[in-house]
């Protein structure tokens, strides 16, 4: 079971270089339920997920490279690339922060994966967080893959105007 708050970054804290980071690609075979498969530096892997959005059962299976190559064309729609910083927080979570590139370049999502809802609703996020975005559909990296240049550029001048 997966409980996940994403939310914008109002800003990269100054000391981004020094956490873990992975290089990631990953691509949407179907959407509802969602079928992914993902790149992340030299670990490749299929996800399934099903609906849900604060909340929802998620499996994941890890691939050969060129299982990843054979499926990515089955992919449809934007393929997805960022680079994803691990940053501890407090009570032992951490903070996804993916700094999106490509057609979604200046995009920035912040994650925290939560062992309960009970923790998820009483989290209080660091200053560089910006809004909650978990409840809205159109900012999961599912929806992104579907949107076409137009799309993008739309949501890329909300998501800036509105951190």
């Amino acid at each position: 079971m997966e409980i996940e708050r994403k939310f914008l970054v109002k800003y990269v804290p100054d000391n981004i270089s020094e956490y873990v980071h992975h290089e990631v690609s990953q691509g949407y075979i179907y959407t509802s339920p969602v079928i992914r498969i993902r790149r992340s530096d030299d670990r490749f892997y299929l996800t399934v997920k099903s609906d849900g959005i604060l909340k929802r059962e998620e499996f994941e299976i890890d691939i050969t490279e060129e299982a990843f190559k054979d499926l990515s064309l089955k992919c449809e729609g934007n393929i997805i690339s960022k680079t994803r910083y691990k940053i501890p927080l407090e009570d032992g979570l951490t903070a996804e922060l993916d700094v999106f590139h490509g057609a979604f370049e200046g995009l920035m999502y912040v994650e925290v994966e939560f062992p309960t809802e009970e923790a998820a609703n009483s989290f209080i996020a660091p200053d560089y967080f910006g809004r909650d975005v978990t409840e809205s559909e159109g900012y999961q990296n599912s929806a992104l893959s579907a949107m076409d240049k137009d799309e993008i550029r739309r949501f890329l001048e909300d998501v800036i105007v509105n951190k």
